[in-house]
């Protein structure tokens, strides 16, 4: 059975940070790059960021880049998201996911196969 444990989330100022971590148990990292995506109340589930198996290449929305940053820990079979400069527009469940490829190619949710139970991220004002 696998379980997608994420953890990190919370309320934090406008400004300020957050890491979020999501693991992965029960099915092998081999091969699997992984996203994040979020979504707000009344909106639709949106791709944040992507990283490849390996590490090596990463992809980011414009929303986010250059304030969150996209990391990978194979041997803790980890994914990390580190968001700073939070603003209050960044609100919203966040999850993460696996892709049975290890290459990130844009974040298309039917890309993704295995998800995480989602953290909710609130940023104030």
């Amino acid at each position: 059975q696998v379980q997608v444990v994420q953890s990190g989330g919370g309320l934090v100022q406008a400004g300020g940070s957050l890491r979020l971590s999501c693991t992965v148990f029960g099915l092998t990292f081999d091969g699997d790059a992984m996203g994040w995506f979020r979504q707000a109340p009344g909106k639709e589930r949106e791709g944040i960021s992507c990283i490849s198996w390996s590490g090596g290449s990463t992809y980011y929305a414009d929303s986010v880049k250059g304030r969150f940053t996209i990391s990978r820990d194979n041997a803790k079979n980890t994914l990390y998201l580190q968001m700073n400069s939070l603003k209050p527009e960044d609100t919203a469940m966040y999850y993460c996911a696996t892709r049975s490829f290890s290459e990130c190619s844009g974040l298309r949710l039917s890309y993704f196969n295995y998800w995480g139970q989602g953290t909710q991220v609130t940023v104030s004002s």
